[in-house]
């Protein structure tokens, strides 16, 4: 016991030697800080102070976005090709027959009505269906910096009607900057095709690439002040393919009515992981 007291006075010792000399050179350094402190001016060092406190800020924020997975799947379309159908069946697992389309975006976060019997945790999708109406498809720009993938529905039985309006809206959805830049993965959806006399979705698909080259070479004539469209679509020379998309463009079948959505939900998950 003894000894461990000699021990314990010894250490005692050493560390106030210690601390005297780490205050013995310590005292001079603080005070050659202080004076220079001093000698800047005060502007110097608010402005220091600001770029530390601007670059911690922005330090975190680039954290937190970078955790925020884009979880958003937007379904556009015209008017009439079946977009809210697909909307409730894949909330609901119902069509929701006679339900009145709205003229506002119709939106929610859930789990797809398929995966609500799967054990363990299942990650909620946000889906949002953009009115069709010509007026509201500026609404599609709200959503789309917070889109993990683009589905553009297309009406299969009353497609040739339809072609050439259908091909523009997809064609402005194609050419948009954050969808560019973005690489947005978009499914080009050919709806009803449980109708007998709904056309295919390679015909669909060859008559959209049809009518989006000549769109391509008409707008490209158009003068430089025409800013429309951010991004030029396809290879110069070239027949216009979706294969020539800086993003992935596919084409699939469904028929919303009857609940045979199985190519869409393999879309959203996908690009929206469980």
């Amino acid at each position: 016991m003894e000894g461990f007291n000699e021990w314990k006075k010894q250490a005692d010792k050493w560390l106030s030697q210690a601390s005297q000399q780490w205050q013995k050179h310590a005292e001079p350094l603080c005070s050659q800080a202080q004076e220079y402190i001093q000698q800047v001016p005060p502007t110097q060092i608010y402005a220091a102070l600001a770029v530390l406190l601007l670059t911690s800020v922005l330090f975190q924020l680039g954290r937190f976005f970078k955790r925020q997975k884009a979880r958003t799947i937007l379904l556009s379309g015209l008017s009439g090709s079946g977009k809210t159908v697909l909307f409730y069946q894949l909330r609901d697992g119902s069509a929701h027959l006679g339900t009145v389309t709205s003229m506002e975006p119709n939106e929610g976060s859930f789990v797809l009505h398929s995966e609500k019997s799967k054990t363990g945790k299942v990650k909620p999708v946000h889906l949002v269906d953009v009115p069709g109406h010509s007026r509201l498809r500026p609404k599609l720009d709200e959503f789309l910096p917070q889109a993990a993938g683009v589905i553009f529905v297309v009406d299969a039985l009353e497609f040739l009607p339809h072609l050439r309006a259908a091909s523009e809206y997809l064609y402005d959805i194609l050419t948009k900057a954050s969808v560019v830049k973005k690489k947005i993965p978009v499914l080009v959806l050919c709806n009803k095709t449980d109708k007998v006399t709904a056309h295919s979705k390679d015909f669909i698909r060859k008559q959209l690439e049809k009518e989006i080259d000549k769109l391509r070479a008409s707008r490209s004539a158009i003068s430089t002040a025409d800013i429309a469209n951010d991004f030029t679509l396809g290879v110069v020379g070239e027949p216009f393919s979706f294969t020539q998309c800086q993003n992935k463009v596919t084409v699939a079948e469904a028929a919303g009515i009857t609940g045979d959505i199985v190519e869409v939900e393999q879309f959203i998950r996908d690009h929206v992981k469980s």
